[in-house]
């Protein structure tokens, strides 16, 4: 089936409806899978056993930047190609991607309680992070106030392409400033600098963090075009009504 095929609402429906099933169940066994390598992972010598802690705390910061990605390129699909799935896919994005930058910022403040001696500092990497979560809710707070989903899906998608200056920003703050965090020790271009008994158990929870995030989103699209096909034929109810006296 042509990519195109899926700006039909109809046809997402059937499609999504086929893979949900099985992308609930590989979420389930990769996240499985990784809680027991994470689980039997060794100690880190310095850290102890509080690194496990990563394994949680790294695939949420890469979703939370990732789905902001994604809602970008949605972003550009409402305003530009006029998608008609764009703002839909942009909408069930975001209270997801605002849970996952949540799960970021707690499990970091555990992380960084017994490694820097506080739960929090202002540095650059966490305060781009908290404004990356306030974006969030930001563009939440903007799709309930409006009642029209058009207007709300292009004023969304504006706010959503301002806010995607602070992705550069999260991604390089270590470079840029001296912050408490350490470099990209995963994705570098020497390779990573992480053991494979750290790195296998990462990856495996960033798949299941990754599927776990498609399954929520293809749910909670189908949720969005079906409640918009009931306030539609509401709308059509209410115009009808004053015929019928």
């Amino acid at each position: 089936m042509p990519l195109i095929d899926l700006a039909n609402p109809t046809r997402f429906l059937k499609l999504s409806g086929l893979l949900l099933p099985w992308l609930a169940g590989a979420a389930t066994i990769a996240l499985a899978v990784g809680l027991y390598l994470a689980g039997n992972a060794p100690d880190d010598y310095q850290q102890g056993a509080t690194v496990k802690i990563m394994f949680i705390h790294v695939p949420s910061a890469w979703l939370a930047m990732a789905i902001w990605g994604m809602m970008s390129l949605a972003a550009l699909g409402t305003l530009v190609w006029r998608h008609p799935l764009a703002d839909v896919a942009a909408k069930a994005a975001t209270p997801i991607g605002a849970a996952f930058t949540l799960i970021c910022l707690l499990t970091g403040s555990l992380w960084g309680r017994p490694m820097w001696g506080t739960y929090w500092v202002w540095d650059a990497r966490l305060t781009s992070v908290l404004i990356l979560f306030l974006m969030y809710l930001g563009v939440m707070a903007l799709w309930r106030s409006v009642d029209d989903p058009s207007r709300a899906g292009r004023a969304a998608a504006i706010l959503t392409l301002v806010g995607a200056i602070n992705l550069p920003i999260i991604k390089f703050s270590v470079d840029w400033w001296n912050t408490l965090h350490q470099p990209a020790s995963v994705v570098r271009i020497a390779g990573p600098a992480i053991h494979p008994t750290i790195l296998v158990p990462l990856l495996v929870m960033a798949l299941a963090f990754v599927l776990i995030f498609v399954t929520l989103h293809l749910a909670a699209m189908r949720n969005e075009i079906l409640r918009r096909r009931v306030r539609t034929l509401m709308m059509i109810e209410a115009q009808a009504a004053p015929g019928r006296g």
